[in-house]
């Protein structure tokens, strides 16, 4: 009933290591799904999470568990666009994640996990991440990026991750007494990384 949380730098292969572990280990899969499903909770448009999530902005002004979510119907905003404020977004996003957890055998990707499952003793916490001109490698091979637009996307990603752990009030993301383990996939191949991974929960 084991759950892993894998967080990683954009371009590490944090997503292709996540799909191979579900794969041996025959757990269940989260990442954009994520996504998907906090939409339905919020009766919104998938488009207005993704655009949430990729938000790159401010600070939450409390810590996770105070959030009470606002009516939604007080969230329309000028120009008929429809905001979410951020403490709704990471309200359920903890939430979802939390009942995924109780169900168990998954795998979770980004988006705090690692937070908001600190402390359980069937949560295994992974940290993926790879030199900076490795992860702007793997970004143009596997979109067909030029060199220029690789770089590019892996800073705007950067900066996205930081700022949904703004969202979070955390800054030590990367620190590895987070992880259960942390893995450089500069050094080591995608194979080996999901097989300690999977060796590591079997155990």
């Amino acid at each position: 009933m084991a759950v892993i949380t894998i967080s990683r730098h954009f371009g590490a292969g944090g997503r292709t290591i996540g799909e191979m572990v579900s794969e041996k280990l025959e757990h269940s899969l989260f990442d954009n799904e994520l996504i998907q499903m906090v939409a339905v909770k919020a009766k919104v448009s998938e488009d207005i999470m993704e655009a949430i999530d990729n938000e790159s902005g401010g600070k939450l002004q409390k810590a996770i568990s105070g959030f009470v979510p606002k009516r939604l119907v007080d969230l329309i905003g000028k120009n008929r666009e429809i905001r979410m404020h951020e403490e709704i977004y990471v309200d359920l996003l903890e939430k979802i994640i939390r009942e995924i957890a109780n169900e168990g055998n998954a795998v979770i990707i980004g988006r705090g996990g690692q937070y908001i499952l600190k402390g359980r003793d069937d949560v295994y916490n992974i940290l993926i991440l790879a030199d900076m001109e490795d992860r702007r490698k793997f970004v143009a091979e596997k979109f067909r990026f030029s060199t220029m637009q690789a770089a590019k996307t892996v800073d705007i990603d950067d900066k996205r991750r930081a700022a949904l752990y703004r969202k979070f009030g955390k800054d030590d993301y990367d620190q590895p007494e987070l992880y259960h383990l942390v893995l450089n996939t500069s050094r080591i191949d995608m194979d080996t990384a999901s097989e300690l991974i999977c060796e590591l929960v079997q155990e």
